[in-house]
Formats: C-alpha cells, sequence, structure tokens
C-alpha cells in the first residue's frame, strides 16, 4: 500500500471521485427542505439534476470518498487493504472547501460523501461529521448531504451524523450472510444492521419531537438506504428480494440499490474477469423492487425456491401475469385498484386515472390510450365492457411470442438460468 501524504488537492480529488463509482446509492430525492435566507442552498427538488452519466445516473452530487485508506481486506472492493494502490486522504478542511467552491461554480447541487476505514470506524466517522459540520456551520450550507454510516462506529457518532445528513445509508454490501463471511470476513451482519435499526428508531422519535416543537432538529430527513452487490457470491434473485423486502419492513429503508458486480480484483472466490451478472439482471431487480414498493407485491408472489431468478426475456409484472392468467381478463370498469396495478401496461398513475374516470362513465379502449395505458401490453389481460380490444387467446405461449416481440434483442446467453443457490438468509432481527 502506497499512502500519498504530499498530493495537490485536485489529484486528491481526481483518485477519491474515481473510487467513489462503485457506490450507486447517491440518489438525493425524499427531502424539501428550504434555505432560510441566511446560509446559502437548498435542497428543493434536489433530485432534479442538470446533467446525467452516460449509463443514466445523477451526476449532480460531488459524489467522493472522503479516503481510499481502508484496514478491511473485502475482496471484491478496489480499496481493500491487500490492494497495492495508490492511497490519499482529504482532510475536513479541504472536502468541504472543495464541496462549496464546487456548489458556487454551479456544478452540483450537493454532496455524497462515502470513505473506506481510516485506522478505526470511529476515528472516520468523526473525520466525516467534522467535514459536514464545517460546510454547514462554516459555510453556512443547506444544500443536500447524504453521509454514509460506517459500520462500527459508536451510536453517538451516528446520532451526531443524523443531525447534519439530509440522508444516511449502511451499505448491506452482500445479500447473504454466508457471502458476507466468504467475501468480506471483517465485517458482519450485526455490525451493519446495528446502526439501520438505531437510524430507524431515532428517525421515529425525531418525528414526535417535530410534532411537539416545529423547529426542533430534523434527523435524517431524506431516510436510509442500502446498497447490495448482485452476483459476487452466487446468490439468487430470490434472496436478494425477500433481502430487501425484509429490510423496507424491519427498518424503513427510503431505497435498496442494486450493484451487478464488477471484477476489478482476482481472487478464488469471486467470478473471473467477464464472467459477472449481466447488467440485466440487476435492472430486473430493480424492476421487481419497483413492484414491491408502489405495487403491493411480495417478494414470494414474484419468485420461489422453485423458480428463484427473474425471466430475464420478460419484466417481472409480465412474468407475474403469464403464471396467474386464471386471474385475467380484468374488466378495467370494476376491477379492483389493486388488481388495476397487477395489469401488464397500466402503471401506478394510469391506474388512479382509471379509477378517477370511470365514477363519471364507462370506459373504452380509445380512453385507457388517452390515460396512458400501454395497450400493446395491457390488451391480453384486459376489457372494456366485457369485449377484449381484438380477438385474442388467453394462453401463455401465443402471449409470450407477442410480448417477446415487443421488446428490444438481448445480449447472447440472456435468458440462460445460471445462478445457483445458496442457503436461505439467516434472520434480520438482532437479539
Amino acid at each position: 500500500m502506497i499512502v500519498q501524504e504530499s498530493m495537490g488537492l485536485m489529484d486528491k480529488l481526481r483518485i477519491l471521485s474515481d473510487a467513489a463509482k462503485y457506490d450507486v446509492a447517491c440518489t438525493s430525492s425524499g427531502v424539501d427542505r428550504r434555505g432560510d435566507g441566511k446560509g446559502i442552498g437548498n435542497s428543493i427538488a434536489a433530485g432534479i439534476c442538470h446533467s446525467f452519466s452516460g449509463d443514466g445516473r445523477c451526476i449532480s452530487l460531488l459524489k467522493v470518498l472522503y479516503t481510499n485508506e481502508c484496514v478491511f481486506d473485502c475482496k471484491y472492493c478496489v480499496n481493500r487493504s491487500s490492494n497495492d494502490i495508490l492511497r490519499t486522504s482529504f482532510t475536513p478542511e479541504e472536502i468541504s472547501r472543495l464541496t462549496i467552491e464546487f456548489y458556487r461554480r454551479n456544478y452540483i447541487e450537493g454532496l455524497f460523501l462515502s470513505s473506506g476505514v481510516k485506522r478505526s470506524p470511529d476515528e472516520t466517522m468523526e473525520e466525516l461529521i467534522r467535514s459536514v459540520e464545517l460546510l454547514r456551520y462554516r459555510y453556512g450550507f443547506q444544500g443536500y448531504v447524504h453521509l454514509k454510516a460506517i459500520p462500527g462506529a459508536s451510536p453517538d457518532l451516528i446520532q451526531r451524523a443524523g443531525y447534519l445528513a439530509d440522508r444516511m445509508s449502511v451499505n448491506l454490501e452482500l445479500p447473504t450472510a454466508e457471502g458476507l463471511k466468504k467475501l468480506a470476513p471483517h465485517k458482519s451482519r450485526r455490525t451493519i444492521l446495528r446502526p439501520m435499526k438505531q437510524i430507524q428508531m431515532h428517525q421515529g422519535e425525531n418525528q414526535q419531537e417535530l410534532a411537539l416543537y416545529r423547529h426542533a432538529p430534523k434527523f435524517v430527513p431524506a431516510g436510509q438506504s442500502t446498497q447490495m452487490i448482485i452476483g459476487a457470491a452466487g446468490e439468487s434473485d430470490y434472496q436478494i428480494v425477500s433481502v430487501a423486502e425484509a429490510l423496507y419492513r424491519q427498518f424503513s429503508l427510503k431505497r435498496v440499490f442494486y450493484s451487478a458486480f464488477v471484477a476489478v480484483n482476482e481472487d478464488k472466490d469471486l467470478p473471473a474477469p467477464g464472467q459477472g451478472p449481466p447488467l440485466l439482471r440487476e435492472h430486473r431487480l430493480y424492476q421487481a423492487d419497483w413492484l414491491m414498493r408502489f405495487y403491493g407485491f411480495r417478494a414470494e408472489e414474484l419468485l420461489s425456491e422453485r423458480k428463484p431468478n427473474l425471466n430475464l426475456l420478460l419484466d417481472p409484472k409480465c412474468d407475474w401475469a403469464l403464471t396467474h392468467l386464471d386471474k385475467f381478463p380484468v374488466e378495467i370498469n370494476t376491477a379492483e385498484y389493486r388488481m388495476l396495478l397487477r395489469v401488464p401496461g397500466i402503471g401506478e398513475r394510469s391506474a388512479s386515472r382509471i379509477a378517477r374516470a370511470r365514477i363519471h362513465h364507462s370506459l373504452d379502449f380509445p380512453d385507457l390510450k388517452k390515460i396512458g395505458v400501454v395497450l400493446k401490453r395491457a390488451l391480453y389481460f384486459i376489457t372494456c365492457n366485457g369485449r377484449m380490444m381484438y380477438p385474442t387467446r388467453l394462453e401463455e405461449g401465443y402471449i409470450l411470442r407477442n410480448m417477446l416481440s415487443l421488446g428490444e434483442p438481448l445480449p447472447p446467453g440472456a435468458a440462460e438460468e445460471n445462478y445457483h443457490q445458496l442457503s436461505l438468509f439467516e434472520d434480520f432481527s438482532l437479539g
């Protein structure tokens, strides 16, 4: 490990911003706080960004590591302690000044600050907190800040950080306890889940304080998120969505982010370069996650031990519909709202519009098109006033052929089910 002490600020920025590119949990939505006129910046519509990277991710935040030094030796991480790479760190004064100068030039709207573990979790967390304190109090910055909580840091430090940041996140890293033990032996589920639970509980207490005292300080107002690396340890999609569902339910997370494994190290316990999961798998997991968060689906409805992986040929909603043809066709003018949400081609917004419009008059297919229903998907599963849009067959093979003709060509091997299943994930109780 090469530690570079005397390095210019822009050289540090180049190294540490590049080292942060594998952390995808950087959306800035979920908080709505105006500046008070005394400081600079605000968090109104912070998710509305000026530019996007080539893969579609928002780059309006300064996304950077505080340090790429790390005492942990996670096999999948480019910054692991055993890697012989150039190491450097910001100081709290440097990162706060850099952020404010970028903001004044209108390059960014806020800060996403993560870090390796330098010497100890507590020491690293102290320096992160000091960085944000300088930003808030010295420079009067009232914009968006997303801060990573360091697993193993003391509860007092997590609490201090929560009053400074808009969003916090603790990366779960890997979906299963087996995978974590194998690939990140210095980390444990307990040290990761404890700060999650602390943030959740203190958020609840803070809501009560705000109800009594309007000007009480807010604790992590944009909630918390986490990230899972997909495909590094052979976990199944069923395990992944089940873990995500448990996190949403037990820890009140705002988002779970999924990051397809990228080989940055060679190790016998990791997939070989070029053998990681296809990006399409990551995309399908995001779609399944959306169905659980907004459409009322449960993980066990989408997948099971018998069917452990998502269909790469079809999105999860279409796949569910094809395996539950006994529930279709759905009559648009009488179906429950919950069932409308389960029709391919009908989204949350169009389902709400249908529910409102049919109160006043009976809907037909031209009405659905105006409402925003994607009829080329929905026509196999719906009726209007007892009739279908075209004479069609409610048969899986027939619908599947027509559905696949609507999509883009898949990359070679995309349809292969080549992910083996581990044992079921452990209970999320903290004991």
